[in-house]
């Protein structure tokens, strides 16, 4: 239920932001290399995977803007033979200072959702029961976007703050990269 009302109102967000001046809306889609940090996720590796999803852009001057974006990611990380998977929807919202034509400098908090959390061991996959349902963190990063075209690139990197497992000092961090492109 908690679900649903986030998403009326990331919709609904949407739908009102969107007679304002300036709004670019989007799509893109790239690579995540995921992993935990902390004192109880020292022996594992990182998961490459990917994410997809929507990007809004609000200009509010000509070297300012907000950037919110709606966000299917594949997170979590990998040990010897065991996978453990942690699929978000995230909820970036990134301050955007253009620096130079066409390129700018981002950073804010994301807050995400997780919607699964399985671990996979010899074949067998089983739902974990003490994951934590919000993920909250911090991004940084550039975006280059083509001058006319509404192509555009990201690198970002976020840093978690809370433990993806009850009482296991384990926060995500994700470096990812990304192509995309405005509709208008």
């Amino acid at each position: 239920m908690k679900k649903l009302f986030l998403f009326t109102a990331i919709i609904a967000f949407a739908v009102t932001t969107s007679n304002a001046q300036g709004v670019s809306f989007g799509a893109k889609a790239g690579l995540n290399l995921a992993g935990l940090n902390g004192d109880d996720a020292d022996d594992l590796d990182g998961r490459t995977a990917f994410h997809v999803g929507g990007v809004a852009n609000i200009g509010i001057s000509e070297l300012f803007s907000v950037q919110p974006e709606l966000i299917f990611s594949m997170q979590g990380s990998e040990a010897d033979d065991v996978t453990l998977q942690l699929d978000y929807v995230n909820l970036p919202i990134f301050a955007d200072f253009q620096i130079a034509d066409g390129l700018s400098l981002q950073g804010g908090p994301q807050v995400g959702f997780n919607i699964n959390a399985q671990a996979e061991f010899d074949g067998e996959t089983m739902d974990l029961e003490d994951n934590e349902t919000l993920d909250l963190g911090f991004g940084a990063g550039a975006q280059y976007r083509l001058p006319d075209l509404g192509l555009f690139f990201q690198a970002r990197y976020v840093i978690g703050f809370s433990d993806v497992i009850s009482d296991v000092d384990a926060k995500n961090s994700v470096a990812s990269i990304s192509v995309g492109w405005f509709f208008n």
